[in-house]
């Protein structure tokens, strides 16, 4: 049974209390002064983790090293903020002025690779749109961190099924393999699966690796779901480039192109939770957000020039990218949820935002 932070916050008071109380006939009457010097972490001792050791992403607070220290990181946190607003306005430049065309209705232009790039350069851009929801909120709670963590584990269960019912009935007439989709949307499941495990297995036993300013358990979690999130951005972006070169052409592949940008904004909230709580600046956890699924451009374009050598493997990537996707949500983002809030508010935020994300897939459908 996973315990929450407050019942095992509870629980070790009362164990302190219960200690105390059993030696208070032995042990001679002190102050409270005696008492909190008693309990409170020495300044070498302290540990930059608060929460009983687990090393939840959310919650690992970097250990302040002095005033001096503190107005060095922030300024350069105010200039590296200031930069990545820069980049941000590039990259709103770049998506304006490489605009192909109408690729849909009657006007429609035969697809291209500019148009393909272009729509999977769009689907990257959508997953900075995942810090939009944390924008509102000053400062990154406890338990505001556990409804987010929610929000995202329940749209990108939706957003898993969705992946796992496009391979299964994924139907091309050029598509030639002896197996079903089916079977090798299974067998890219199961793929993704070990794969993510094997990932966490060496990052676990890897405890000095490093990133930037951040180590140990901070890094750990920092580049499972960062790493997850772009892995599986490959396959979205074969999926991008087959449904433009297939036999629907542009229908099929706007629609790809659509499901997949709306996917991308819970991946991008899962990735600027990890990040906030750490003082990054909203800007650029933004720009890491992008950073995660640009493989789906530059994965579009080739799938798009080689599409009957990559049709074969469109179901294996999209059940590879659902396996991983799943075991993020869960093992990451809806356990977190759960130690930061409690059952009842886990379970009503991720059922309500597994419906909408389900709903809002179905009208994308409806309008394809």
């Amino acid at each position: 049974m996973v315990a929450t932070r407050s019942q095992r916050a509870a629980s070790a008071a009362a164990k302190v209390n219960g200690n105390e109380g059993d030696n208070s006939s032995s042990t001679p009457h002190r102050s409270s002064a005696e008492l909190v010097k008693q309990y409170s972490p020495s300044p070498e001792k302290g540990s930059s983790h608060g929460h009983d050791g687990l090393d939840c992403p959310a919650h690992i607070i970097r250990v302040s090293k002095g005033a001096c220290d503190d107005k060095k990181i922030e300024a350069e946190s105010k200039s590296s903020e200031i930069r990545s607003y820069v980049v941000i306005a590039i990259l709103a430049v770049i998506t304006y002025v490489t605009y192909p065309g109408t690729t849909w209705g009657s006007n429609a232009l035969e697809p291209t690779l500019h148009t393909v790039f272009y729509y999977g350069w769009i689907s990257a851009m959508s997953t900075g749109f995942g810090v939009l929801p944390l924008c509102f909120v000053s400062e990154m709670k406890e338990y505001w961190i556990g409804v987010s963590n929610a929000i995202a584990a329940g749209m990108m269960f939706a957003a898993s099924y969705s992946l796992f019912m496009e391979g299964c009935t994924f139907d091309d007439t050029n598509d030639d393999s002896s197996l079903s989709a089916t079977s090798r949307t299974g067998l890219g499941c199961l793929l993704g699966l070990l794969f993510i495990l094997g990932t966490k297995s060496f990052l676990d036993q890897n405890e000095d690796v490093k990133l930037g300013s951040l180590s140990g358990a901070d890094t750990r979690k920092i580049l499972l779901i960062v790493f997850v999130m772009t892995l599986h951005s490959f396959s979205e972006g074969v999926g991008i480039g087959v449904s433009f070169g297939g036999d629907n052409g542009n229908g099929l592949g706007v629609f790809i192109s659509a499901s997949l940008a709306v996917h991308n904004i819970p991946e991008g909230l899962a990735v600027a939770i990890v990040l906030l709580p750490r003082k990054v600046s909203k800007a650029t956890a933004a720009i890491w957000c992008v950073v995660t699924s640009l493989p789906q451009p530059l994965m579009a374009v080739p799938a798009f020039m080689f599409v009957h050598s990559f049709l074969p493997l469109l179901p294996v990537g999209l059940g590879f990218a659902g396996g991983a996707m799943m075991w993020v949500a869960f093992m990451e983002l809806l356990l977190e949820a759960y130690e930061d809030t409690d059952a009842v508010t886990t379970g009503v935020v991720s059922t309500v935002a597994l419906a909408a994300m389900t709903s809002i897939q179905r009208t994308i459908g409806d309008h394809a």
